[in-house]
């Protein structure tokens, strides 16, 4: 990977401790940047790989082919409305690069909740607002931590991703 951009094995590890058998959801999974890896790392996890987008599933899809990957579910769901997953089914859920593309963060983060176990996690990882490219519409950090509390999520750790990069990690009371 490109030095100062995201390794998304080297953060999983450094930031996660991935437990056997996870029920896992990457909400805005795109092409299968941050669900491969994990799904590489957490081989006896279920990992919902959500995004609104046929034809980053379908890449995904292709990809999940050529790997071998056979814990992936791919659904095509809106993450601002709903994913369809069952109440209290998962473990971690990933945001990795998604809340600058929505309109409402607050949605998504209540999504999570309804999905997420007591004590479950959220990894969100987003552009610095201060980097020199990517999105014109970057997220505040801060922002995204006043959402979360608000919603009852206990900010457990913060920490940097890359040079363009912030991460965040929240636990569900």
């Amino acid at each position: 990977m490109f030095q100062g951009f995201l390794d998304p094995e080297e953060i999983l590890k450094n930031n996660l401790n991935l437990k056997e058998k996870m029920v896992i959801a990457d909400f805005g999974c795109g092409s299968g940047g941050w669900v491969l890896p994990l799904a590489k790392n957490s081989p006896d996890s279920k990992i919902f790989a959500i995004d609104l987008q046929e034809e980053a599933l379908s890449a995904l899809r292709s990809k999940m082919k050529l790997q071998r990957v056979e814990n992936i579910e791919l659904v095509k769901a809106d993450v601002e409305k709903s994913t369809r997953l069952k109440n209290e089914s998962c473990d971690l859920v990933l945001m990795t690069n998604l809340l600058f593309e929505v309109e409402k963060k607050e949605e998504v983060f209540k999504e999570a909740k309804r999905v997420l176990k007591e004590g479950g996690r959220i990894l969100v990882i987003d552009w610095k607002k201060e980097a020199e490219f990517g999105p014109e519409d970057k997220v505040d950090k801060e922002e995204v931590k006043k959402i979360a509390q608000k919603l009852g999520f206990f900010l457990e750790k913060e920490f940097e991703a890359g040079n363009y990069h912030w991460g965040l990690i929240f636990t569900k009371k």
